[in-house]
């Protein structure tokens, strides 16, 4: 029972637990985009995609995009996740960080919340998959590019 409620905390196995609530990071990941990119529907930028849209209107390859991309995210860099859950970021926070630092958004992973080594060797590691944008598509669905 221990190790079960250790899994579904992921402060187990890095990888294991990774894979096992990828879902919720995926989710974290997603809402964090949304949030954090605009419509640019004017000269100030528009407002943020998150007032009127959800994770329903994203296009189902922009879905698997960052899919992948979260996922490869925590495989490649399991061990440093796992030292992160050991000073208090779950998976969530990690995800919300990754999108934030993969794209210069002036937070993630080296502002604070995370061991200046850890948040350095994160932080590059995001860096490696660059940036991404959110787009709405002519069909109304939003598109990750």
């Amino acid at each position: 029972m221990a190790i079960a409620r250790k899994l579904m905390s992921g402060m187990f196995n890095g990888l294991a637990a990774a894979k096992l609530d990828l879902d919720a990071k995926l989710k974290s990941y997603i809402e964090t985009a949304l949030w954090s990119s605009s419509d640019n529907a004017d000269e100030s930028g528009g407002e943020p995609l998150d007032k009127n849209y959800g994770i329903n209107d994203l296009a189902p390859k922009a879905v698997e995009k960052m899919r992948r991309d979260v996922n490869k995210f925590f495989e490649e860099n399991a061990k440093d996740i796992e030292l992160a859950a050991s000073e208090g970021q779950d998976g969530k926070q990690v995800a919300h960080d990754f999108w934030l630092t993969r794209n210069g958004h002036g937070a993630g992973f080296w502002d604070g919340d995370y061991s200046e080594e850890l948040g350095n060797r994160l932080t590059a590691a995001a860096e490696k998959f660059g940036e991404q944008d959110i787009v709405i598509g002519d069909d109304g669905k939003l598109y990750a590019e």
